[in-house]
């Protein structure tokens, strides 16, 4: 049977270049067109030697791997899942799907994933067997999911499923970000300026008022001593912020700083409640995401266990695994597990970066507030109850998403205001110091 070289467009205009064995030139192009190409090119190819053009199109050498650092980026993954199920939804071939995204695939983390899984399936392995080989691209989660995708004969409907939650939650991600993005700005531009007036400014007012021999009030010897503890020690500005943030890494390696970590992230006010939220958000869905495709419950807690992120929550798993190996449902030990013990280390935190003694006693007063509210208990209760635990588990995620929104947005439009206020009363603090002896030394002078 001839071997035919085509090229083709497929609906999104992307150049499609392949090989397929026919019968003749027509129903070459009918199979093409079946797979939703447009053909712009087909001939036949020739062999060589010996050898068919088929087996030769399977031992032509691939591509050297490009070196790549680190694991591959959540955007690009959730495009190559949506594209995957596109592909297998339209009745293609697991392998031919993953040569045309591997060749679309720009050099990187994921095209050498690619590779990989392709040289495993082609070696006899199954899709779920090759990806969790690539453990750099696909995750636990990705990985169960297909395998019960393939368990039970619906790869398609899951490939639909997980691009869906991904999709999901890189717009979360996203919208987080987007809401973090303007404060810090505007601190970082506020921090560098006053920083500036600080160094160079204030310094040459002060030579000024020294000239004239000017009583100076108490509002600018204020600024005089911020200005000489800036000038001598300019250098802590930025050490300060690494030096916290390298505190921070090295306190996470360690359990109990970990769990202290985020114990005290949950429990900031305005920005506890927006973490609290997200994190809810994305283990409910997770989890529901897991029990509609097929896996068991207790690989399925396990799994949102590894990916929730937060110490907290993955220590609140943990004990509903555990209840539920004992015959429990999972709405009680939720309940149970979702109020914090007393944590040292969270003290330690609240102790110093939320104004000492004031930071403790807001942590004793937050202490055992539940990081899972009654609404996703009970609604996980009536899931159990009714047998739709995946569906209770999707409107817990879908209505903390839209609690995310709305406080993102408010924590924006309250942002703003705050940010002029501060800036505002800054500015207006220097003015107002650096005029009060120019004015009296304009007297002075009008005087004489």
């Amino acid at each position: 049977m001839p071997t035919f070289q085509f090229e083709a467009m497929d609906s999104s205009g992307q150049e499609i270049k392949d090989v397929l064995e026919a019968p003749n030139e027509e129903e070459a192009q009918a199979v093409i067109r079946q797979m939703g190409y447009f053909v712009t090119k087909i001939s036949v190819k020739k062999s060589r030697g010996k050898t068919t053009a088929a087996s030769g199109s399977k031992q032509k050498k691939k591509p050297g791997r490009s070196f790549s650092i680190g694991g591959v980026n959540m955007k690009q993954l959730t495009a190559f899942t949506r594209q995957l199920s596109i592909l297998q939804d339209a009745g293609l071939p697991i392998l031919r799907s993953l040569n045309i995204l591997e060749k679309q695939s720009r050099p990187g983390p994921l095209k050498n994933s690619l590779m990989d899984v392709c040289d495993e399936i082609e070696a006899g392995s199954t899709l779920s067997e090759a990806m969790s080989k690539s453990p750099k691209a696909f995750n636990r989660l990705y990985v169960n999911m297909i395998k019960a995708g393939e368990a039970g004969g619906a790869l398609e409907v899951i490939l639909r499923r997980l691009a869906e939650f991904q999709e999901r939650s890189l717009a979360l991600r996203r919208k987080i970000k987007g809401a973090l993005i303007y404060p810090v700005v505007v601190v970082c531009v506020a921090v560098v300026i006053l920083a500036l007036i600080m160094l160079f400014i204030v310094p040459q007012f002060v030579k000024i008022f020294a000239d004239f021999n000017v009583e100076l009030p108490v509002m600018t010897l204020m600024l005089m001593a911020m200005s000489d503890a800036v000038v001598d020690l300019w250098f802590l500005i930025p050490l300060i912020p690494i030096s916290i943030w390298l505190f921070v890494k090295l306190m996470r390696m360690f359990e109990a700083g970990r769990m202290g970590w985020d114990l005290f992230m949950l429990k900031l006010p305005i920005f506890g409640a927006l973490v609290e939220k997200t994190v809810v958000a994305r283990t409910t869905r997770t989890l529901g995401t897991l029990i509609s495709s097929g896996v068991p419950i207790l690989e399925a807690l396990n799994i949102t266990r590894e990916t929730a992120g937060n110490a907290m929550f993955e220590k609140m798993f943990a004990q509903v695994s555990e209840s539920i190996r004992e015959g429990e449902s999972i709405a009680v030990p939720l309940r149970a597990g979702a109020r914090p013990d007393f944590s040292p280390m969270a003290c330690l935190f609240w102790f110093m970066f939320i104004g000492g003694p004031i930071g403790l006693v807001i942590y004793m007063m937050k202490m055992n507030q539940r990081v899972v509210d009654d609404l996703t208990v009970n609604m996980v209760d009536v899931g159990e109850e009714t047998g739709e635990l995946d569906t209770m588990l999707y409107k817990v995620a879908d209505t903390y998403d839209e609690e995310v929104t709305v406080l993102t947005d408010s924590l924006m439009s309250l942002m703003e205001p705050l940010m002029i206020i501060f800036l505002g009363g800054a500015v207006g603090f220097i003015v107002i110091s650096l005029f009060m002896p120019l004015v009296k030394l304009i007297e002075g002078l009008s005087a004489q």
